[in-house]
C-alpha cells in the first residue's frame, strides 16, 4: 500500500510560480512511475505529466510543456511539480498518482492517488 501527500497549492498570480510536492510513504516508492493530474471545476481530471521510476524520463502534456517541471527525489520519496509562467487557466485541483507497472498519461493506469492540492490562478 502506498499513501500519497500533496502540499504546495495555494493563490499565485498570473505569470507566477509555485512549486508542489507528493510525498510518499512506503519503501517501493523507488520502483513506481509517478504523474501529476489536476481537475478544474465542471472538467474531467487531465493529465499533466508524468515520470518513470528512475527519473530518466518524463513527459507532459502539451498545455504545460516548457512551463512544467516535473522531478522526483527517491531517497526522500517524493515527487515535485514546478510550475513557472502559471496561467489562470491552469486552476484546478492537481493530485499526484503512482503507478505500479509503468508511467503513462492515462488515469486508469494509475494505482494510487493523492487528495489533491488546490492551485488558484488569480489574472
Amino acid at each position: 500500500q502506498v499513501q500519497l501527500v500533496e502540499s504546495g497549492g495555494g493563490l499565485v498570480q498570473a505569470g507566477g510560480s509555485m512549486r508542489l510536492s507528493c510525498a510518499a510513504s512506503g519503501r517501493t516508492f523507488s520502483s513506481f512511475g509517478m504523474g501529476w493530474f489536476r481537475q478544474a471545476p465542471g472538467k474531467e481530471r487531465e493529465f499533466v505529466a508524468a515520470i518513470n521510476w528512475s527519473g530518466g524520463m518524463v513527459y507532459y502534456a502539451d498545455s504545460v510543456k516548457g512551463r512544467f517541471t516535473i522531478s522526483r527525489d527517491n531517497a526522500k520519496n517524493t515527487v515535485y511539480l514546478q510550475m513557472n509562467s502559471l496561467k489562470p487557466e491552469d486552476t484546478a485541483v492537481y493530485y499526484c498518482a503512482a503507478d505500479r507497472a509503468g508511467w503513462g498519461k492515462s488515469s486508469l493506469e494509475y494505482d494510487y492517488w493523492g487528495q489533491g492540492t488546490q492551485v488558484t490562478v488569480s489574472s
